[in-house]
């Protein structure tokens, strides 16, 4: 399964991935903050000390998705299959001073077909999320459609599903790409996560827009810079 491929890959990338990636993360985080409009949450105002928005980072990685939105949320909670990566964000949240009930991220996986709902993720601090994300991770599950159902799951009613990813693009020519064999679908359609979004209980007000990042592609051989289009695609729980 690919969840194993991940696991294994990311751990091994974890120390070094926010340093080689910089450059692409900076810029998402600068489109992500662009968007709050557009994702659509009642979000933190820290002027007038007011509400609480708890978020779900899925496949967390080392945060970027929760770094972008922090500064407008109360709580950020994260999770992935790498307890490297996990190690990486709660160092990064540390050391900006965040407590553990600020941010913090746990290793496990919410997308085992034969465990819908984990023992160690079942209690009430893993439910009633105002907002879920998956940051560019959608291409390595195994089942999207499934994420996307076990993360509605996890929503209040009115609660935003947000999955930032690739649209459609040709497969990688050979395999001398790191990350070649933990990729599972090389992009998704607006009417592939359209569909996803409605089947998982999260269609309602569904949009989608484009933007275009430049992405550090790593081969046995050479490091370069390829510009993929990416979207950003946000849907309320029904």
């Amino acid at each position: 399964m690919a969840s194993e491929q991940n696991k294994e890959y990311f751990n091994n990338e974890a120390a070094a991935y926010d340093a080689k990636h910089a450059k692409t993360l900076d810029r998402v985080v600068e489109e992500i903050r662009a968007r709050l409009d557009f994702i659509g949450v009642d979000w933190v105002d820290e002027d007038a000390d007011s509400g609480s928005v708890r978020l779900l980072d899925y496949a967390c990685g080392t945060g970027v998705v929760s770094r972008a939105l922090a500064p407008y949320t109360s709580q950020c909670v994260g999770i992935d299959l790498s307890e490297n990566m996990v190690a990486q964000y709660n160092a990064r949240a540390e050391n900006q001073g965040l407590a553990r009930d600020e941010m913090y991220a746990y290793q496990g996986n919410l997308l085992d077909p034969n465990d819908p709902d984990p023992r160690e993720f079942s209690g009430f601090d893993f439910h009633h999320f105002d907002i879920a994300v998956v940051g560019l991770g959608f291409h390595h599950f195994d089942d999207p459609a499934l994420a996307a159902q076990r993360l509605v799951e996890r929503l209040r009613p009115g609660g935003v599903l947000l999955i930032l990813d690739f649209l459609p693009h040709g497969k990688v020519a050979d395999d001398s790409h790191a990350a070649s064999h933990t990729i599972t679908h090389h992009g998704f359609s607006e009417e592939q996560i359209k569909k996803i979004f409605q089947d998982a209980g999260a269609g309602k007000d569904f949009a989608l827009e484009t933007i275009g990042i430049a992405f550090n592609r790593a081969t046995e051989k050479r490091s370069e810079e390829v510009r993929r289009q990416v979207f950003l695609a946000r849907g309320t729980k029904d």
